[in-house]
């Protein structure tokens, strides 16, 4: 199932819902109240819930259907528990090794590394991305996301993919010059990436996609494509991801695992930089296209302001 949170026409309380024939169906109100209206509470439904969405989709539910114009999508998961995001593709790893002029850690092939990001600072397909205003060199990350369904603490590796509840597309934003201040400290990262995550425009259920061959992977910047590449070429995949993040700890459903972004999926391995104003597309035709402007920093949001206002002035004069 494609499963989205969305807002309807003059509302703001999310909803829960799935896509059918390019319209969105109402989970909460298709099923007469006995499903939840919000996306971490069906996920910690588990089975007994996917189920009994299941059996609407052959239904008539017009009643329940809105059309893409009168409703606004949302991140699919607004509250997600935790986020760890990986540093799962190798070449990745390679090129940013490069650029510091040092060979790639043996470690890195003994553990899937991880950072664990702010679960807070969540964004939607369609939503502005804030220019933090400490950054002069702000980047995306295309990446897979996977949400966890189920509950697990030292999770066997043969039974990981079985705590998969579904997919997403992932744009881990990151301020490079901050952030490579933070990692040349041996900290974080923190500030170079806690500021926005953007999720969507889907959820899509695992049992309808094959990570090794759905998962092609395209970046474009104010409609022209500056990468290309497949989720099949990571090096760590999402099970041993969910087995290593267990070990000892306890993992809940909604919990998030980024995969990390494939070589030239950002614009530090591309040496091409994004510019306040720009329309950033991830796509995976799967799991749909991500969009996000860029918004512009403090200082020059100010001078568009400014600029406006006296733009209004002049009018007002002329018409005067």
């Amino acid at each position: 199932m494609k499963l989205v949170t969305y807002i309807r026409e003059k509302e703001s309380k999310p909803r829960l819902g799935f896509i059918k024939d390019n319209h969105v169906i109402d989970l909460n109100e298709a099923s007469n109240g006995e499903l939840p209206s919000n996306m971490l509470s069906f996920i910690e439904g588990g089975n007994e819930f996917l189920n009994t969405a299941k059996e609407l989709l052959n239904k008539n539910l017009k009643t329940v259907t809105y059309s893409l114009s009168e409703i606004a999508l949302k991140a699919p998961l607004l509250n997600p528990p935790a986020l760890k995001d990986f540093f799962a593709f190798e070449e990745h790893a390679k090129a940013g090794a490069r650029r510091r002029n040092e060979e790639i850690p043996k470690e890195w092939y003994e553990i899937p590394a991880y950072y664990k990001g702010n679960h807070r600072e969540i964004y939607g397909s369609g939503e502005e991305i804030p220019w933090p205003f400490y950054t002069r060199k702000l980047d995306f990350e295309c990446e897979i996301a996977c949400v966890i369904g189920k509950k697990g603490k030292n999770i066997p590796l043969d039974d990981a993919q079985n705590y998969v509840f579904g997919y997403m597309i992932f744009n881990d934003f990151s301020a490079r010059d901050i952030q490579k201040k933070e990692m040349a400290l041996r900290m974080g990262p923190a500030k170079g990436k806690d500021f926005a995550n953007a999720f969507g425009p889907y959820l899509v259920t695992s049992d309808e996609v094959n990570p090794q061959k759905d998962f092609s992977l395209k970046v474009m910047v104010n409609g022209e494509t500056w990468s290309e590449g497949h989720f099949k070429d990571q090096y760590w995949g999402f099970p041993l991801m969910v087995h290593y993040v267990s070990q000892e700890e306890t993992m809940y459903p909604g919990d998030i695992l980024g995969s990390g972004t494939f070589h030239k999926g950002c614009g530090l391995d591309l040496d091409r930089w994004i510019k306040p104003g720009d329309k950033i597309e991830l796509e995976v035709p799967k799991l749909g296209t991500l969009r996000n402007t860029v918004g512009y920093p403090k200082e020059q949001r100010e001078l568009n302001f400014k600029k406006k206002e006296e733009s209004q002035k002049e009018k007002l004069r002329i018409k005067n």
